[in-house]
């Protein structure tokens, strides 16, 4: 089983950004528990604060992976066109959020992800990648 994490703009500062908001884990710390927890899960990880990067990405997770966890960052909000990849391919994506979005600002309550991936989990800090995984595992 292979899975790729991949995560859109300003989530490299993941443990420095807001901790109050973020937390202060990182993906490091994240990824190395993923990886002890599920040891026969290969795991992809990446990071983009360009759109179309993760918009190829996602088309070439296609065939290579086995599921995708997505946190598309600001993207979530915003961005028809990764909506449209996600939409495009066949490989299972999971949208989570470190925050819960319907908490905060108005306009991050909308996800335009949230009607073409196979579910979304938030507000469980850097855990919400966890059970990302384990949906996909399911």
């Amino acid at each position: 089983m292979k899975i790729l994490i991949l995560n859109g703009p300003n989530l490299n500062l993941q443990g420095q950004r807001q901790p109050d908001v973020y937390g202060a884990g990182t993906f490091d710390d994240l990824l190395h528990r993923l990886r002890e927890r599920y040891p026969n899960v290969e795991f992809g990880c990446m990071q983009s604060n360009v759109e179309g990067v993760l918009i190829d990405a996602l088309h070439e997770a296609q065939g290579r992976y086995h599921g995708v966890v997505l946190n598309a960052g600001g993207y979530t909000h915003t961005s028809v066109a990764l909506r449209d990849a996600v939409a495009a391919v066949a490989v299972p994506v999971v949208e989570v959020h470190i925050s819960s979005i319907l908490a905060r600002e108005e306009f991050r309550r909308v996800s335009l992800l949230a009607g073409v991936v196979k579910g979304s989990i938030m507000g469980f800090g850097l855990d919400s990648y966890r059970l990302g995984v384990e949906a996909l595992l399911e």
